[in-house]
């Protein structure tokens, strides 16, 4: 519990034992007026304080405005009718604060559940000065230094491992506990945990642009970005609190004058002034404004525990609407790591086709390009290599000891005027050829996640219309995947700017309440994450690309984690609509009843502080993510 709140705390406990107490001590008149209002003060003073701030700063309908005026004016009508019954005036006071700690707790474990499950930020590095260890701020250490990472350190900022093997903890990262294994050679990234060997690491990059600062950036940024339920809310309390201060000065004046000019009855002024100030405590709307904000923000919290970021409470809503989700297949569906499984050649022997593909591919880093590097199995010496040309959506051009290679499709085969044959087998076909003479073909076979065809089922029962697959491959390739999982519809042949054309044909047809999702790497699919309704980058652990262009960012390459994401704002949207419906169902009925005369302060301060106390506890469900994984 915070400073601020163990005051609160104490403030509470000592207003309700002097209010219990002044039911025992038989005192009457000024003294007694004096008693009650100094415990008034104690439990209420800050209420005055922010009441009269918000008259001077010219923003006076706000919920401690409403506090303020029905409290004081209880105390007014009590002196008024001589009856020295304060005790509803403090009991007011004395709950909502109550139902205002309570609110502030619940907030401060939502932020300390989400900030002890991002705990990413290094506090410090290890710089290794003449043979000892110095410890320096992240910030100090520039690009290109070799830092040290110890066993149970966090690794504090991008690099490539320069000495050692070790096992890495991600979980906070991706959401996962299985450890990731690094060494010499190894890409690593901030916010990490080393679980035991010691690491020696050539950064990379500066701290402000390591993977731990940007997400953590991500993560305190979200809550800028707000959804069209709380800027609703936001807009409905402009308009509802000064039209409830109104209706209550209708309530407090007009009855009784209608009473005494039409009807030549007694005015009874008391009643009605009684009825009003009820009025206005069941009004405040505290219920709405801490509890939709409060879901959104366990719902981010959550999904940031499962490695799931998303960039604000208007791409929680989003997703939470979304019909159609395109994949990308490579790297998204499938693992995007290609394997050779054939090569079929003319006159030229094989490994020295796959020399050539591989030496003329050495540039590239397209998983293709990697598979053909790896399959060569040699080291690849880049100065037999010059002219390089990558075509974007055919293959590579390239000069490989002064002879010209091309390595690509079909359509890089008839670009050059050159016969081809087709393969028969299954898999992504790789052509190439010497000289301007056909060679042969390397057959590669691409492997599909374990839980992919599990996650489009989830999608499915989550409320997804379609699934369609987006793929520069063959179609016989693309066509075979797509029905191993069960996608709706396919669309083969396609190069990058393709992509973007069959997303803007979805978005065109698709009604204006369905949402389009597009899920890709996040590094050669920027652009059209860009151009979807909601971008979700999948695997992008350390991209920058992923985290600058999408609008969520899976930290883990499961496909599952989309299935969960969209879990979370499904249930987020479904919490919000519930506090919504119950606050202003319970409200307006208790504001009818309050005018009526039939609900008293009593029944006024359940329908203000216990609405805002059951909203509470029905948001902070929101940081509790259903899950989508069989249980093994």
């Amino acid at each position: 519990m915070s400073r601020k709140q163990k005051k609160m705390l104490a403030r509470i406990v000592i207003a309700a034992v002097l209010l219990i107490a002044l039911q025992f001590i038989p005192v009457k008149g000024i003294p007694r007026f004096v008693a009650f209002f100094g415990v008034y003060l104690i439990i209420g003073y800050d209420i005055l304080r922010k009441a009269g701030k918000g008259i001077l700063n010219r923003r006076v309908f706000d919920e401690n405005f409403l506090m303020a005026v029905a409290t004081v004016g209880a105390f007014a009508l009590a002196i008024y009718e001589r009856s020295g019954d304060y005790n509803e005036a403090i009991a007011v006071l004395l709950f909502y604060q109550i139902g205002e700690l309570f609110q502030s707790y619940a907030v401060g474990k939502s932020r300390r559940n989400i900030a002890a499950l991002m705990d990413i930020r290094p506090d410090y590095a290890n710089v290794e000065t003449d043979g000892k260890l110095e410890r320096v701020s992240p910030d100090e250490v520039p690009v290109g230094s070799i830092i040290v990472v110890q066993p149970g350190e966090k690794v504090p900022i991008d690099g490539i491992v320069a000495e050692g093997r070790s096992s890495l903890n991600t979980s906070a990262l991706t959401g996962e506990s299985a450890p990731r294994e690094v060494a010499e050679g190894d890409e690593i990234i901030s916010g990490c945990i080393n679980e035991n060997g010691v690491l020696r690491i050539r950064t990379t990059k500066e701290f402000g642009d390591s993977t731990v600062s940007k997400i953590l950036e991500l993560v305190e940024n979200a809550s800028s970005r707000k959804s069209r339920s709380e800027n609703f809310i936001s807009r409905f309390a402009r308009v509802y609190t000064p039209a409830v201060c109104y209706l209550a000065l209708a309530l407090a004046v007009l009855p009784p004058l209608v009473n005494l000019i039409f009807l030549g009855n007694a005015a009874n002024f008391g009643t009605w002034i009684y009825r009003a100030l009820t009025f206005l405590v069941i009004s405040c709307p505290c219920a709405l404004v801490i509890s939709i904000p409060l879901s959104f923000f366990a719902g981010i919290g959550g999904a940031s525990r499962e490695g799931i970021l998303i960039k604000g409470s208007n791409y929680l809503e989003l997703l939470a609407q979304t019909k159609y989700v395109v994949f990308d297949k490579t790297g998204t569906l499938t693992k995007g790591v290609f394997e050779v499984v054939g090569v079929h050649h003319n006159e030229l022997e094989e490994k020295k086709i796959l020399e050539y593909a591989a030496l003329a591919e050495c540039a590239s880093s397209h998983p293709i390009s990697l598979s053909l590097q790896r399959a060569y199995g040699k080291e690849i010496d880049r100065s037999r290599v010059s002219d390089i040309e990558e075509i974007g959506g055919h293959g590579i051009i390239a000069k490989v000891d002064g002879v010209a290679v091309a390595a690509g499709n079909a359509k890089l085969m008839e670009r050059l005027n050159m016969e081809y044959c087709d393969c028969h087998s299954t898999g992504t076909v790789i052509h190439v050829g010497i000289d301007g003479v056909y060679a042969g073909h390397i057959l590669l076979s691409d492997v599909v996640k374990p839980h992919a065809k599990e996650a489009l089922g989830a999608l499915r029962r989550s409320g997804v219309a379609r699934t369609v697959m987006l793929t520069g491959d063959s179609k016989r390739v693309a066509e075979e995947v797509a029905a191993s999982l069960g996608v709706d519809e396919v669309r083969s042949e396609l190069l990058p700017a393709d992509k973007v054309t069959h997303v803007e044909e979805i978005l065109a047809k698709k009604s204006e309440r369905e949402i389009v999702a597009f899920v890709g790497d996040g590094i050669n699919d920027a652009p059209v994450l860009s151009r979807a309704d909601i971008g979700i980058a999948m695997g992008a652990m350390g991209s920058d690309a992923a985290i600058e262009a999408a609008d969520i960012v899976l930290m883990d390459d499961d496909p599952l984690q989309i299935a969960k994401a969209v879990g979370i704002s499904r249930k987020c949207i479904r919490i919000v609509y519930q506090n919504i419906a119950f606050a202003l169902i319970v409200k307006f009925g208790c504001l009818i009843l309050g005018a009526l005369g039939i609900a008293d302060m009593w029944a006024a301060i359940f329908a203000d502080v216990g609405v805002m106390i059951l909203a509470v506890l029905n948001a902070i469900r929101c940081l509790r993510v259903p899950c989508h994984k069989k249980c093994a």
